[in-house]
């Protein structure tokens, strides 16, 4: 650990937060670590705009933005997780961050996020403001969950009931058309207009549930030991094909809640 690395306790949880990229870096419950660890792993966040953003362009106002592409040809997930937060507040059960938006997003903004753990719950909470003029916007949260507990242990058993998917072109963008579900594995968006649900389970040991207001949910299961699921604002490319607009005196707020049982 380092002294940027910050730990809430409640019960037998144990969060762990890099404050110089306002990522989790670890969330231990009990003897489980249930998040993959190392530098991109963890559960980052995703502001101001989530997934890809297509070719790196943001068309706003009659202009365009260029950013780094660092998703070939898109740019990915933002700009925060990439600079340190300040740190407003930190007791052993929640912590609150903060950044300006800065190069290369091009608008003045902040950004906050807060984290409050208990012994069966974790609340994510975060709002993106603009200072001089609007913008457009996303947020989310994007954890990579370890598919096992221990080697020899059964793999995460997902669980949800998207109402449709975003049919995905060859540039893992969607192309505008609602498909009914597929089966995976996925790297895709899906619409829950009731909000995000979904319930992930190891089996013998801890069933975690997932929830947001939010309407879009990306899952990403591809990788052999790992799973994806990121409730956002909006879909991936959402700041040219569905902007939600920040304004001063109007931010973006948004939540996710995980909850666990345990099994065993």
């Amino acid at each position: 650990m380092t002294d940027r690395d910050l730990e809430l306790h409640a019960g037998d949880a144990v969060l762990t937060v890099d404050a110089s990229t306002g990522r989790i870096e670890a969330l231990r419950l009990r003897d489980n670590e249930i998040l993959r660890r190392g530098a991109h792993f963890g559960s980052f966040p995703m502001a101001p705009w989530c997934g890809r953003l297509r070719d790196g362009i943001l068309h706003w106002n009659g202009r365009d933005f260029q950013f780094p592409r660092n998703a070939e040809p898109h740019a990915i997930h933002g700009t925060v997780r990439d600079h340190p937060w300040d740190v407003l507040r930190h007791t052993d059960t929640e912590l609150i961050l903060a950044q300006d938006l800065r190069a290369p997003w091009p608008f003045p903004g902040r950004v906050s996020q807060s984290f409050t753990l208990s012994d069966t719950a974790l609340d994510l909470r975060m709002t993106i403001e603009a200072t001089t003029e609007p913008f457009p916007a996303q947020l989310g949260w994007h954890p990579w969950f370890e598919r096992r507990l221990t080697p020899d242990s059964k793999d995460l058993e997902l669980s949800f009931t998207p109402s449709w998917q975003e049919r995905r072109a060859a540039d893992h963008l969607p192309d505008g058309t609602r498909i009914p579900p597929q089966p995976g594995p996925w790297d895709d968006c899906f619409g829950m207009p009731d909000g995000v649900h979904a319930v992930l389970t190891w089996p013998g040991a801890i069933e975690l549930t997932i929830t947001s207001p939010f309407q879009w949910v990306v899952v990403y299961d591809e990788p052999a030991e790992t799973v994806c699921v990121e409730p956002q604002s909006g879909p991936p490319d959402g700041l040219n094909t569905l902007p939600q607009v920040v304004a001063p005196g109007t931010p973006l707020t948004g939540s996710a809640e995980w909850t666990w049982r345990y099994l065993d």
